[in-house]
């Protein structure tokens, strides 16, 4: 039997309903007979198992099922596991267009990259609060086009949501390391040291739900804070000026309300910071709703956008007090009902 040219490879942990809105969309693509499906289970205790086992595809489904290790270890166990030339790596909260493949097939054929990602987006079906938040982590404002732009103000990092590396990669530098948050970008840039070509396919993008609620997105937002000043002390460019302005925004607005009612330039200080964020929340609302074309999403927007640079300034902060100041080999972030 002919080994499949892809294996997809999905962590998952208690996320069935999620699993049954991306099964059915890597039925409907494209080129589905190049494919694989590596379904990673890591300790769930909802119907994963019977569902996946019971779904009938027209491609090959291979279930794994480990204790609870985080998803990087189920990715891990995928990759050991797949039988494909390239390995594609998405989250189970990810919905797949019919062409995703065949954008990436096509793409590779030209252009042959050893490793490779794509952005995400959402689709018309999310709620507002769900595309609000897929509006202040695409815009420009809030991520300067990190996570899949070619006008990205940084180098471009494929994020396990939406990433793909050939086999040799792996078999070169093995799998994810045990970092509970930002293990992805750590990988992304051992691949870059180890001198493989990486390059994004923007047109190959994925519908990404992400956090389904406002506290569930801070403890993400804020656990990528806390990672960003791991990776740090892991890879050389790792942290730049644009990483540590939301903890810059953060301290400035603690340090002008302290201040605000003792020091001549307090209130001068407080009226700056609050028209800079005044700013940024005009902005945000005009540009979601261009996107959009709705008040109410436009609105929960500059909530979103507010949330993100806030749990990402204190996250960070976070970090830089475990790591730098009390000497801690590993900062932590939030880890309780994080998955």
């Amino acid at each position: 039997m002919t080994p499949p040219k892809y294996s997809l490879i999905v962590p998952t942990y208690n996320r069935l309903e999620e699993l049954m809105e991306l099964l059915p969309s890597i039925n409907m693509m494209s080129e589905v007979d190049l494919l694989e499906l590596i379904i990673v289970d890591d300790g769930s205790i909802d119907d994963t198992e019977g569902y996946v086992k019971s779904f009938l595809g027209n491609f090959e489904i291979k279930y794994y099922k480990q204790q609870n290790k985080g998803p990087g270890a189920a990715r891990n166990y995928g990759m050991n596991k797949a039988s494909g030339e390239y390995f594609l790596f998405v989250d189970s909260d990810c919905i797949l267009t019919s062409d995703y493949l065949q954008k990436i097939d096509s793409f590779i054929a030209v252009h042959n990259p050893s490793a490779f990602g794509g952005p995400d987006t959402f689709h018309p079906s999310f709620s507002p609060l769900l595309k609000a938040i897929n509006y202040s982590m695409t815009s420009f404002i809030g991520t300067g086009g990190t996570r899949g732009s070619k006008n990205s103000i940084t180098k471009f990092y494929p994020r396990s949501f939406n990433m793909g590396i050939h086999r040799s990669v792996f078999e070169k530098i093995g799998g994810f390391n045990e970092l509970r948050h930002g293990q992805d970008m750590d990988y992304s840039a051992r691949i870059y040291e180890a001198g493989f070509k990486v390059l994004l396919i923007e047109e190959a993008f994925v519908y990404h739900k992400r956090r389904t609620s406002i506290w569930k997105f801070f403890k993400q937002i804020h656990n990528w804070g806390v990672a960003r000043i791991n990776l740090a002390s892991l890879h050389e460019g790792m942290l730049k000026p644009i990483h540590l302005a939301p903890s810059l925004i953060v301290f400035l607005t603690i340090l002008s309300m302290i201040t605000f009612p003792f020091i001549n330039y307090g209130g001068i200080l407080f009226v700056l910071g609050a028209f800079i964020v005044g700013l940024l929340g005009v902005i945000a609302f005009v540009q979601s709703f261009v996107m959009y074309g709705s008040f109410k999403i436009a609105l929960l927007s500059i909530i979103t956008l507010y949330i993100q640079i806030l749990a990402y300034g204190i996250g960070t902060i976070n970090g830089i007090w475990q790591k730098w100041i009390l000497g801690k080999k590993t900062a932590v972030g939030i880890t309780k009902n994080y998955y």
